[in-house]
């Protein structure tokens, strides 16, 4: 009796180190609507599709190339609302213009980079001359396709817009690993393959210190510690006593500061809550609103207690009215799921992280200096 006690309150002490979390995914089914703002974001409803969120996350200031992305974004709800082809035939249109004022686009872009940039721009006039068609003949699948197909080459060039790193990690945080761009991560469990994207752009601590998890191998192995249905799903507990890393050079736990980027802010804000900040109304440029966000955990009561531990956020928004909630300012977020979807409504506790590796972007983690 006396060990199943013990055995008992250490699991206790872990979910109050891991699981504090839970309460405030309940408290968030009542989420507050809030405006989009800055970041070149649209007006109305907040945007639930992780690869929007990050397109738009990206740093840049080219005004054309967001209303480019907007009008082929806005073609999905002209589809959802009755098949409304006027609208669709209008963002096209809207599109075709922005495209055909190529010097605008390419305003934003390297002069080195400028021939990939109008390849990208050539393509784009290709798929919206193929999508034109689409819709004249009002086929609603090859529309979708190529949809997806055109926004993934906004992104591109979006990418290649992106200047030098827009600012410097407090001195404080040098000692740890820092995202200096995005990372792709392909995490392959028991139950299928997810891909991610680490965003250093706007989170480079933390999404540094997951990526250089993953390439050291870390999570390779790990059992999902926490799943609740609709809510989230936690892993990155190591086996044994300890709750996070353990840095083998120095033999001390790592820890990671609280960071959010918000709207309007050049840099994020570190070691503090948005709440405790008195910035209540503030959104995060990754907000937790899509499905498969990637946040890290942390103790409720340590604001920089962030070690290892992740979690994909598993809420529909389409529930309830989406936008600012109460995870928003509390929880870094650093990444969204971009391709996986199926297989996380399918993982539970106790399922396994058979292996992570980075497959793109890996030369962009910084390590600290000796």
């Amino acid at each position: 009796m006396h060990h199943l006690s013990k055995v008992m309150m250490d699991g206790f002490k872990r979910w109050l180190k891991t699981g504090t979390i839970a309460l405030l995914l309940t408290l968030s089914l009542g989420l507050s609507a809030a405006a989009n703002r800055d970041y070149g974001l649209p007006a109305g409803n907040a945007i639930t599709d992780g690869r929007a969120l990050l397109r738009y996350a990206l740093p840049i200031e080219n005004e054309s190339v967001r209303k480019l992305q907007t009008s082929l974004e806005d073609i999905s709800t002209q589809l959802r609302a009755k098949r409304r082809w006027g609208g669709v035939t209008s963002d096209i249109s809207t599109a075709e213009r922005i495209v055909n004022r190529q010097s605008e686009l390419l305003a934003s872009v390297a002069e080195a980079k400028q021939p990939e940039a109008e390849a990208l721009i050539a393509q784009l006039k290709e798929g919206l001359a193929t999508m034109r068609a689409a819709t004249e003949a009002k086929d609603k699948e090859q529309i979708w396709i190529k949809r997806s197909e055109m926004l993934n080459l906004v992104g591109q060039l979006q990418a290649l817009m992106v200047g030098e790193y827009p600012f410097e990690v407090p001195a404080q945080y040098s000692n740890l690993p820092q995202l200096k761009g995005r990372a792709t991560v392909e995490v392959v469990t028991d139950k299928g393959k997810i891909t991610l994207v680490a965003d250093g752009y706007s989170a480079p601590v933390t999404a540094g210190n997951f990526v250089d998890l993953v390439q050291r191998g870390f999570y390779d192995g790990l059992e999902f510690v926490r799943s609740e249905e609709s809510y989230v799903l936690q892993a990155g507990d190591p086996p044994g006593p300890e709750v996070g890393f353990i840095d083998p050079t120095s033999k001390k736990s790592r820890n990671v500061p609280l960071e959010i980027l918000v709207r309007g802010d050049q840099e994020p804000t570190y070691g503090i809550t948005l709440e405790q900040a008195g910035r209540y109304r503030d959104q995060p440029v990754l907000p937790f609103s899509a499905y498969g966000t990637v946040a890290m955990a942390r103790p409720e009561t340590e604001v920089d207690g962030g070690s290892s531990q992740f979690f994909f956020f598993l809420f529909e928004p389409e529930l309830t009215p989406a936008g600012l909630n109460l995870l928003d300012g509390r929880y870094a977020v650093f990444g969204y799921v971009i391709e996986g979807k199926e297989v996380l409504e399918k993982l539970k506790a106790e399922d396994k992280i058979l292996s992570a590796k980075v497959i793109q972007g890996g030369e962009n983690l910084v390590q600290p200096q000796a």
